[in-house]
């Protein structure tokens, strides 16, 4: 049965035209929509001016524009719509390059409908996913995580990369007091502790950006033991 009972729109790109009936025919009977194309010109067409649940896309085409330039068009374009490729290239470094390429899934020729179908289905479960959040907020500072961008009071607030590393895991473990170790993995990636204060003054000069004066203080030292961020009162009897 169909994902959540719903038709998909599919996008099937095959040159061989029994081949390409085949495919139609099954998904058609699984109460799919299936719009076919027997060459990368008018497959690039489709994908430019129509969306797609997803694209089934053969690799080797005819005349001159080939699947992954398909693909290629896809991606640029900025979509990110499923697209398993199918190919009688079967080599790992040709799968390799197709995945490399943009694609999600790579199916080599020959291969029974039945799996195809179920990889068709896997890569619209994962497409249909709650997506991961794009924002991050605590009180009154947000993190666009995409722009990169930091506001704490209708301020933007400009942060080193390291820094901004540093706001991200605070703001994704509000309340829970952050151990220097695990700071120090998190962030600067150290299996060891380097016996050094560099935790501490990365977090006081992130600190000095986002707890400026005026404003209701957000990182907090949990003394001989860490530091946690918190819309609240100090914790653990005040700041350095």
């Amino acid at each position: 049965m169909p994902l959540n009972s719903d038709a998909w729109r599919l996008l099937l790109v095959e040159d061989d035209a029994a081949n390409a009936e085949h495919i139609a025919q099954g998904f058609r009977a699984l109460g799919h929509s299936v719009q076919v194309c027997g060459d990368g010109a008018q497959a690039i067409a489709q994908v430019t001016e129509h969306d797609w649940d997803t694209v089934i896309l053969d690799r080797m085409l005819p005349d001159g524009v080939d699947g992954l330039s398909v693909l290629a068009t896809l991606r640029n374009l900025g979509k990110t719509t499923p697209v398993l490729v199918l190919s009688a290239l079967s080599a790992l470094d040709d799968r390799v390059r197709g995945l490399k390429a943009g694609g999600d899934d790579y199916l080599t020729k020959p291969f029974a409908f039945a799996e195809l179908a179920a990889r068709t289905e896997a890569l619209l479960r994962r497409a249909r996913r709650e997506p991961e959040a794009r924002r991050l907020q605590v009180g009154d500072l947000q993190v666009d995580l995409v722009e990169r961008q930091v506001v704490r009071a209708s301020r933007t607030v400009l942060l080193q990369p390291r820094e901004f590393r540093l706001l991200v895991f605070f703001m994704t473990h509000p309340g829970q007091l952050l151990t220097r170790s695990m700071l120090l993995e998190a962030v600067w990636h150290y299996r060891f502790d380097p016996q050094t204060n560099v935790v501490d003054v990365q977090v006081s000069r992130l600190r000095g950006k986002i707890d400026t004066p005026g404003l209701a203080p957000l990182i907090h030292t949990v003394r001989g033991a860490g530091y946690m961020m918190s819309n609240g009162t100090t914790v653990g009897g005040g700041r350095p």
